[in-house]
C-alpha cells in the first residue's frame, strides 16, 4: 500500500480560497495604486521567525504579505508608474499566468510540452511577421532582454568563429553605439568579445558612421557583428536599421537588433517605417513584458536562421537524447542558453487570442500619442524645456534652474504623495526628468498634475 502524500501536496480548499480571493481583489484594482518603497528594518521585524519548523496559519501569512510586503513594492502596472520601462499586463495575461503556474509546465521540449510550445511559436511567428522576417525565422521565449541579447550574441560569436576558422583565443569585436543597452555591454564581458564603439549622430547609430569607423580601423575583419537598437531605453531612439543592415550584408557580419522596449512599435502603423531594415536582422529581441502587455519575465528571441542557434545552444547529455527526434520537434532549450524554462509565452498568447491584435495596436498608439501630447505641453510651458521630440513613448525634459538635488527631491515627493513615480535620468552629464509612457490608463490629466508640481 502506497504512503499518503506529504501534507504540503494535499489540496487545501481554504488556502485556495484565500489566495483566489486575494488575487480577485488585486485584479480588480482600477487604477492600481503606486504604493511605496520599503523600510528594511520594518520589513525584517515583520518577517522575523516566519520561516520556522512548524509553519504558520496561511491566513496570517497572506495577511502579512497583503498588509506589509505588497505595500512595500512600487507597482509597475500603475498608470502613474512612469519611470524606467513600466509593465502593464492585461488582466487576461495575468489570469493565464496563474493557469501556467498551476500547470507546472516544463517548457523545454516538444516531447514534454508540445501544446504549449505550439502556442508560443504562434506568437513568435506573429512577431516575426511584423518584423518582416522570413518564414524560416523562429526562436524561443526567455526571461528578458538581457537573456535574449546574451543568447543571440553567443550565436553571433560562434558563427563567426566557424566562418573565420578561429578559436577562442582570437580577438573578436562587436560594433555598438554609446546608447546600447547595459545588458549588451555585460554580455561582452561574459562571452569574451570587445566593443567596437562607433560615434552616434544626434544620439543615433547610423550606417554611414559604422561604414566610416570600419574604413578607419586597421583590423575591420575582427568586427564580426553589429548591435542596433530599436528604441533606446532612455530616449526611445530607433537606430538607422536600414543603413546598419546594408553594412552588415556587405561585410558578412551578424546583425542583431535589441528591441526589448521599442520593438513593440512594430505593431503601430504610425511609426512602423522607422523600423525599416529590421527585416534583415539575423537575431531580434523584444520584451512583451514591456510594451506588449504581458506579465514580467517574458522576452521573445527570434533568429533569421534558427539552425545556427541550435548548433550553438543544444545541450548534449545522454538523458536529453530522447528530446532530439524527427518530425515536429521544436525544443525551446535549443535556441537560448537555458535548459529548464517555464512556458512564459503562453500568457501573451492567451491575451492576444482573447483581445485580438488590433487592441494591441490601439494600446501602443495610445502611448505614442500621449508622448507627443506631453512633448507639446512641455514646449508650451515657460519653465520647462523639451530635450528632443519623442520617437516612441519616452520623453526627456528639463526644468530650468533646477539642480541634481532638486530633481531627486521632486521625484521623492511625487512618490510620497502618490501622484506619480517619475525618477530623474541623465542627459549628457546633466540630471533631467523623464517620462516613460506605456500604460493605456495613463491620462493627460495625470501628466498635467505631475508637471504642475514643477512650477
Amino acid at each position: 500500500m502506497s504512503a499518503a502524500p506529504n501534507r504540503m501536496h494535499r489540496p487545501d480548499a481554504e488556502l485556495v480560497d484565500l489566495v483566489f480571493d486575494y488575487m480577485r481583489e488585486r485584479l480588480q484594482y482600477d487604477p492600481v495604486p503606486l504604493d511605496h518603497p520599503g523600510d528594511g528594518e520594518h520589513l525584517r521585524s515583520h518577517l522575523a521567525g516566519l520561516l520556522n519548523e512548524h509553519g504558520n496559519n496561511p491566513a496570517d501569512v497572506l495577511k502579512l504579505y497583503d498588509h506589509e510586503l505588497s505595500r512595500a513594492v512600487i507597482s509597475a502596472d500603475s498608470p502613474r508608474y512612469l519611470s524606467f520601462i513600466p509593465c502593464a499586463p492585461t488582466k487576461a495575461a495575468l489570469l493565464f499566468d496563474m493557469v501556467v503556474s498551476c500547470a507546472s509546465l516544463q517548457g523545454i521540449s516538444w516531447l514534454e510540452a508540445a501544446g504549449a510550445i505550439a502556442a508560443e511559436n504562434q506568437v513568435l511567428r506573429l512577431i516575426a511577421d511584423r518584423a518582416g522576417l522570413p518564414e524560416s525565422a523562429g526562436g524561443t521565449f526567455v526571461s528578458g532582454g538581457s537573456a535574449g541579447n546574451l543568447s543571440a550574441l553567443v550565436v553571433a560569436r560562434d558563427t563567426a568563429r566557424r566562418r573565420l576558422g578561429v578559436g577562442p583565443e582570437a580577438r573578436l569585436r562587436v560594433a555598438v553605439a554609446d546608447q546600447v543597452h547595459s545588458s549588451v555591454k555585460n554580455t561582452f564581458n561574459i562571452i569574451g568579445v570587445e566593443a567596437f564603439k562607433v560615434p552616434t549622430v544626434d544620439r543615433r547609430f547610423t550606417g554611414e558612421a559604422l561604414r566610416a569607423a570600419l574604413a578607419a580601423d586597421p583590423n575591420p575583419e575582427t568586427v564580426i557583428a553589429v548591435v542596433g537598437t530599436a528604441g533606446t531605453t532612455n530616449e526611445g531612439i530607433i537606430d538607422d536599421l536600414q543603413g546598419l543592415s546594408e553594412v552588415t550584408r556587405e561585410r558578412g557580419m551578424w546583425f542583431h537588433v535589441d528591441g526589448a522596449y521599442g520593438g513593440a512599435g512594430l505593431f503601430a502603423p504610425s511609426v512602423r517605417e522607422r523600423y525599416n531594415g529590421i527585416e534583415h536582422a539575423d537575431s531580434f529581441v523584444v520584451d512583451p513584458h514591456k510594451w506588449l502587455f504581458a506579465p514580467f519575465d517574458c522576452a521573445a528571441l527570434l533568429y533569421r536562421n534558427p539552425q545556427l542557434a541550435r548548433a550553438v545552444h543544444t545541450q548534449d547529455a545522454s538523458y536529453l537524447d530522447v528530446l532530439h527526434t524527427e518530425g515536429d520537434e521544436w525544443n525551446p532549450t535549443d535556441y537560448a542558453y537555458h535548459l529548464t524554462r517555464r512556458a512564459r509565452g503562453l500568457p501573451l498568447w492567451f491575451s492576444l487570442a482573447v483581445h485580438g491584435t488590433q487592441a494591441y495596436t490601439d494600446a501602443i498608439e495610445e502611448g505614442l500619442t500621449l508622448a507627443r501630447d506631453t512633448a507639446k505641453l512641455i514646449e508650451e510651458t515657460e519653465h520647462l524645456e523639451l530635450l528632443m521630440d519623442p520617437q516612441l513613448s519616452a520623453v526627456c525634459f528639463r526644468r530650468t534652474g533646477w539642480t541634481n538635488d532638486d530633481y531627486y527631491r521632486w521625484s521623492q515627493q511625487l512618490l510620497a504623495d502618490q501622484i506619480g513615480f517619475v525618477t530623474p535620468t541623465g542627459w549628457d552629464g546633466e540630471t533631467v526628468a523623464r517620462f516613460a509612457f506605456l500604460h493605456p490608463g495613463t491620462t493627460m490629466d495625470m501628466v498635467r498634475e505631475i508637471l504642475a508640481t514643477m512650477a
